[in-house]
């Protein structure tokens, strides 16, 4: 479907453009956010009458969204979460936390406006984009820990120091070692194991050996010193 943007959309185009875009995107998104018109002579006119007002508009918005972009661009949120010791956290933490943190502190922030591919599962500290406008978007830093010390820790050792968009690249790091935490419980399990039955094949291999000879020199009794029943009689 070919539509004509009524502003500039990231990695498709500027104002007045029009493009080629998958209908569904038009119909979901573009159309319904009122960001482009369905492609036609009569929308073309449309827009050009309007193209003065809308270009106004923009100017405004964006000047405000610069505005906006000074009070929190640079700032460090810091989320609190439970986690195992993989690092793992138990849930997750998406784009309404991270907007909702950034309320906290005095700027409100759409969380349409938060750049997440996918919610966050794993403690670290990332680099997050924020679009407050489609021409303007600053980055902040989402410091995920399990307690206030941690945070600062993991802030002043850039530990595990990600952008937000390589996510899944954490949360696959995360999982390999608890798979390998894993694999070396069971090989420590396995080796007990081992141990425990090479103790028990000693203990049935030296009862066996006793049996044998306790068979071979039967205990009769008899002390060392004692004489035979015929000497004693002679």
């Amino acid at each position: 479907m070919e539509v004509i943007l009524l502003e500039r959309i990231e990695k498709l185009g500027q104002m007045g453009d029009v493009v080629h875009v998958k209908a569904g995107y038009a119909r979901n998104y573009l159309l319904p956010q009122k960001k482009a018109l369905r492609a036609n002579s009569s929308n073309q006119a449309i827009f050009e009458q309007q193209r003065t007002e809308l270009e106004a508009d923009n100017l405004q918005r964006r000047q405000e969204a610069e505005s906006v972009g000074l009070k929190v661009e640079g700032i460090d949120i810091t989320i609190i979460r439970q986690a195992g010791d993989s690092g793992q956290l138990y849930g997750s933490v998406s784009a309404r936390d991270i907007a909702n943190s950034i309320a906290e502190v005095g700027t409100k922030i759409n969380r349409d406006q938060v750049i997440l591919n996918r919610p966050i599962k794993a403690l670290g500290v990332y680099e997050t984009k924020i679009a407050l406008h489609p021409e303007v978007s600053i980055n902040i830093t989402v410091n995920i820990a399990r307690t206030e010390d941690e945070a600062k820790l993991q802030l002043e050792t850039g530990a595990a120091f990600v952008s937000a968009n390589d996510i899944g690249a954490v949360e696959a790091s995360s999982a390999a070692d608890a798979t390998e935490t894993a694999l070396a419980m069971a090989d420590d399990a396995e080796a007990t194991a081992e141990a425990a039955e090479g103790l028990v094949e000693e203990e049935v291999v030296e009862r066996l050996v006793d049996e044998a000879t306790a068979d071979q020199h039967p205990d009769d009794g008899a002390s060392p010193n004692d004489e035979p029943e015929e000497s004693k009689q002679e």
